[in-house]
């Protein structure tokens, strides 16, 4: 027979840390225990949904922000259908492509407004090359079989005009089209902190401009920036000079945002230029151009504007023109569209084959220009075999009146 084992042995408790905790004495701590767990899964799971919630709901606050910029900044009333298929399709970070920029003097509410800035820019963010290419905004185009300046076929047919027209004066295919207004000027150069700029000529024109300009080195704000940029009646080349000005701002301006700006704040600059800007560019295209072309040299930024003149010749039916030399546009803009030098002039008539760039405009003034003294600091390599036999010191005194019912007080 089996012996029993003694009723006090039976009934010894196990020394584990596990016989402890399912114990009659520690039921009470078991129960608190089994409580935090559970709580602890609520929090967790709380958290869990709390942290994809914050998630979701910021996926969808930039997907609100996206649909916002990009609904600014291609306003429909000047970036339509008709627009988007004259444009050509390039792939920014990785190939050159153009863009035309326009300053306007549109205002709230106008749905017609004069395009007084055209500047053809080809960008090439592989090598961080960009030339900028003035048109005089009397240039005399064929729109439509009509005669008229070139800054007339935007009140014609808008943003779509102006790119059909420039393609076909330049010879060049343009895949993206910007505009802002002077007020936009402004407040973007205010937006980026200013410009720093060497202001080449002084602005002294209280008829026109209520700021005034001592030449020198300075720092800009949008205001005094704008002032510069649209100065024009002191000068003995006029518009030429207004052109050379807008070139510099330009230049300052991509500085600023290439060289100076925080790169965090990219999005921010986005954010500031949709309430500014009208433009067929994505915010992707943007923020993907403006890292490209980060760290580029902007004194050798390229610069030009068409060779052409106005003259007594260059008047049809009472309206001044400006005319441009079509065969040496030609050969410059083959210049242009391999990526070279475009060598053309920064003032009326003709090239004398030297470097042109945003650091030579900067050291030169309007008097050097119009008297033909202006220095570069590039090569003329192709001079010997160049057609620009012109006279470029000449210049002519623009009419009150631009020849289509506005009034030329700008």
């Amino acid at each position: 027979m089996f012996k029993k084992k003694p009723l006090t042995e039976s009934r010894r408790p196990s020394t584990g840390a596990q016989a402890k905790i399912y114990s009659r004495d520690n039921v009470a701590r078991y129960s608190e225990r089994a409580r935090q767990r559970r709580r602890g899964h609520t929090v967790r799971r709380v958290a869990l949904i709390a942290v994809l919630g914050v998630l979701l709901s910021a996926t969808t606050a930039a997907g609100l922000w996206f649909v916002t910029i990009m609904g600014k900044l291609g306003n429909s009333n000047v970036i339509t259908d008709n627009l988007r298929r004259v444009l050509v399709d390039t792939d920014e970070a990785k190939e050159p492509f153009y863009v035309l920029l326009l300053g306007t003097d549109g205002r709230p509410g106008e749905d017609t407004y004069r395009a007084d800035s055209i500047i053809l820019a080809r960008i090439d963010p592989t090598k961080k090359q960009a030339t900028l290419i003035s048109v005089p905004r009397d240039t005399k185009v064929v729109y439509k079989g009509e005669t008229m300046k070139i800054n007339a076929c935007h009140t014609v047919g808008g943003a779509e005009a102006m790119v059909q027209a420039v393609n076909e004066l330049c010879g060049v295919q343009i895949s993206h089209y910007a505009e802002v207004s002077f007020d936009g000027m402004k407040s973007l150069i205010d937006s980026v902190g200013g410009i720093d700029i060497n202001a080449t000529d002084d602005v002294d024109d209280p008829e026109h401009l209520d700021i005034k300009i001592t030449a020198g080195q300075q720092h800009m704000d949008g205001a005094t920036a704008l002032t510069y940029a649209r100065c024009r009646y002191t000068y003995a080349d006029g518009d030429y000079t207004r052109m050379r000005h807008q070139r510099q701002v330009l230049g300052a301006l991509a500085k600023q945002i290439l060289n100076n700006f925080d790169a965090t704040k990219v999005f921010g600059l986005v954010n500031s230029l949709s309430n500014m800007l009208v433009t067929d560019m994505s915010v992707q295209d943007i923020v993907s151009t403006v890292n490209a072309m980060r760290g580029m040299d902007v004194d050798g930024i390229y610069s030009a504007n068409l060779p052409s003149y106005a003259d007594d010749s260059t008047m049809i039916d009472g309206v001044s023109y400006v005319f441009v030399y079509e065969d040496e546009l030609k050969e410059m803009m083959k210049r242009v569209d391999a990526g070279k030098d475009p060598k053309g002039p920064n003032t009326m008539g003709l090239s004398d084959g030297t470097s042109s760039t945003i650091g030579d405009i900067n050291r030169n003034t309007s008097d050097d220009y119009a008297n033909g003294t202006a220095t570069s600091s590039g090569s003329s390599e192709d001079s010997a075999d160049s057609s620009d036999s012109g006279d470029s010191s000449g210049y002519y005194e623009e009419p009150t009146g631009d020849g289509n019912g506005y009034d030329a007080n700008y």
